[in-house]
């Protein structure tokens, strides 16, 4: 097979795959978007003017917003193939970016926005798009109505339950299935063209426009639901380093793009000849019981694709903000030996399922449901806008009137869907800004609390001359062995280790002090994996000064880190029988300092509650010291 063959074939393979894991959530709009654009309003037909008009405003939205903004322009912002929110912020300049003081920087605040509104998007896509599969009962079976609400609930409870199991299985499977729902979108939409080809009328702008200008007082509203064709663009950049940017655009271009635009014209030439068909325009597409009963199960399977890649984006960025400092520490694993990319976070898992599930049985209904949804991305696709300005002027020097003028060209997009959104912020709305802002909370006072800590600790710090007097002949006892002393600091001597040699008077004979240093780039290779400086001491004491740097895809491993780094190090003793040792901070929570009594108190907790720095490091238990430290920060 030639290079260029196997290429080919390589980015088919992964454009079927992104049809699941990116386009999932995209997809399954049309199960409630064009129905909400109308029932949002308290309609029950809807005149033709009205049905070219919203069909034209869905066209346009998924041409603009996903084709235009986000795949030929947003994907280009990738660091190191990566995307995302987090990556962008990671293109910032670190002089930008850095938190002093306890105060973070504006594009610190938007990221951290823009992922907590992301994680609340995260929150209700499974609930919404589960639920409104599940509401084809009521069509397909008028009877067994009273099993939607608990045929969700146990779908949901399946996802759930099988997220961190079966991954390869279910990936394997996703793309295919994915692929059949498109196929199925468009010969639906096909079969109602053909009946009612006028409703081609609605592919012209001037449609949109009409319905925009004409319907005044409906317009805001309208837009918030037009926004739940385009809910699940984020995903695009997040999954930009799984996949690639060629994959996920042949996908969109020869699948997705084309299924969903004959999807929404289907639908609109449904109601074109039968305008009461607004009530479910999705399943009505279909004529005869046995395809809406097949057609029932297919959507169902689709949704759980959808929300089971959005819970995994979800994952992905809690991932990436606890590698770059902007989120407290959870247990997570790796699914997949092929990428780093795909995690399973269990804590996240039970809290997302809790939540979902208790939306399902609260609300009772997609359309419920719908008014909530839309706020938490359109947010997102605006903090996107604003941060890729920065990167597109900090990062890669374009001049203020070039920056400016994409930015408020994306703008123009989201700007419109968003105020539409907030519209809605009293029937429901207030539910993903709610989840929002406490994660908005968790993250800046992380943030804040992380970069207090590292001030004071940096008070506490002596030179590292310092090491010289205390090596010298006959001033300390002196241990065999080697002692990995792990500092947040690239200079000085770590706190515990004075303290040691002050209170204790002993010290090993073999010293390395120990940073970490998370690289704003996703991967590091292993010849930049690590930097050696040998420190000056006295009575034969050997210490060492170790860098170590991980991207934030990768996990944490020490001990892998101090292998590659021992042929650089004269040491006697294994690093398989180093002793690590840790220190571990407890606040005071006073007000006499910058965070206060209260977000200190809070900043204690989450410490308390984050998973412990040895199995994040991935250090041996039984080779694990940790001396403690009183701070108020």
């Amino acid at each position: 097979m030639s290079p260029r063959s196997a290429s080919v074939r390589t980015s088919s393979w992964l454009g079927l795959a992104a049809l699941g894991a990116v386009f999932g959530d995209i997809g399954t709009g049309p199960l409630y978007a064009l129905r909400q654009c109308f029932t949002a309003g308290g309609a029950s037909v809807a005149s033709p003017a009205e049905v070219l008009g919203v069909v034209s405003l869905l066209f346009w939205s998924l041409l603009l917003v996903v084709g235009f903004k986000y795949l030929l322009l947003i994907v280009r912002a990738d660091n190191q193939g990566q995307g995302g929110l987090m990556a962008l912020l990671a293109l910032v300049p670190e002089p930008h970016r850095e938190i002093r003081r306890g105060r973070l920087p504006l594009v610190s605040l938007l990221v951290i926005a823009g992922a907590a509104l992301l994680f609340g998007d995260g929150v209700l896509t499974p609930a919404i798009s589960v639920l409104s599969a599940s509401e084809g009962l009521a069509t397909v079976a008028p009877l067994r109505a009273p099993l939607i609400v608990p045929l969700a609930c146990f779908t949901l409870t399946l996802l759930f339950l099988l997220q961190g199991r079966g991954g390869r299985l279910f990936d394997r499977w996703s793309g295919p299935l994915m692929l059949l729902w498109f196929f199925a979108l468009a010969l639906l939409g096909t079969v109602q063209i053909w009946q009612k080809p006028e409703v081609l009328a609605a592919l012209l702008p001037s449609h949109a426009l009409w319905m925009l200008g004409g319907h005044a007082g409906r317009s805001l509203r309208l837009l918030g639901s037009v926004v739940l064709a385009v809910t699940g663009a984020e995903a695009l950049s997040a999954n930009l380093g799984r996949f690639g940017r060629r994959p996920i655009r042949w996908s969109w271009i020869t699948v997705a793009c084309p299924s969903l635009a004959i999807c929404y014209l289907g639908q609109g030439a449904l109601l074109l000849r039968d305008p009461s068909a607004v009530v479910s325009p999705f399943f009505l597409m279909a004529e005869s019981s046995g395809v809406r009963w097949g057609l029932l199960l297919l959507s169902l399977a689709a949704t759980t694709v959808a929300s089971r890649a959005m819970i995994s984006a979800v994952f992905s960025l809690a991932q990436q903000a606890m590698r770059l400092g902007y989120f407290p520490r959870i247990a997570l694993r790796h699914t997949s030996e092929e990428t780093e990319c795909q995690v399973y976070l269990p804590t996240a898992n039970r809290i997302l399922a809790v939540v979902c599930l208790a939306l399902v049985m609260s609300l009772r209904s997609s359309a419920k449901l719908a008014a909530a949804y839309g706020l938490a991305a359109s947010g997102a696709m605006v903090i996107t806008s604003l941060v890729f300005a920065y990167v597109a002027q900090l990062r890669w020097k374009w001049p203020r009137w070039k920056a400016v003028g994409v930015t408020a060209l994306f703008l123009c997009f989201d700007l419109p869907l968003f105020v539409g959104s907030l519209a809605k912020f009293h029937e429901g709305g207030y539910l993903p800004v709610v989840a929002g802002a406490a994660f908005f909370a968790v993250m800046s006072t992380w943030c804040a609390g992380r970069a207090l800590m590292r001030d004071r600790l940096a008070g506490l710090h002596e030179p590292v001359d310092r090491l010289c007097e205390f090596t010298s002949a006959g001033k300390l006892d002196r241990l065999d062995g080697l002692g990995v002393y792990l500092t947040s600091l690239d200079s000085g001597l770590p706190y515990v280790l004075t303290q040691q040699a002050r209170r204790f008077e002993t010290l090993p004979r073999e010293l390395i002090l120990l940073t970490i240093a998370p690289a704003s780039r996703p991967y590091v290779d292993d010849e930049q994996r690590c930097q050696v400086q040998p420190l000056p001491t006295a009575d034969g004491t050997r210490a060492y000064r170790v860098t170590a740097r991980f991207g934030y895809m990768e996990p944490f491993d020490v001990p892998a880190v101090l292998r590659l780094a021992a042929p650089h190090m004269q040491l006697e003793t294994s690093i398989d029988h180093a002793v690590y040792v840790v220190s571990r901070q407890t606040y005071a929570a006073t007000d006499q300092n910058l965070m206060g009594a209260t977000r200190e108190g809070v900043y204690s907790l989450l410490t308390r509650l984050s998973q412990d720095i040895s199995e994040v490091l991935r250090l041996p238990p039984r080779q694990v010291v940790e001396l403690g430290i009183r701070l108020d920060l």
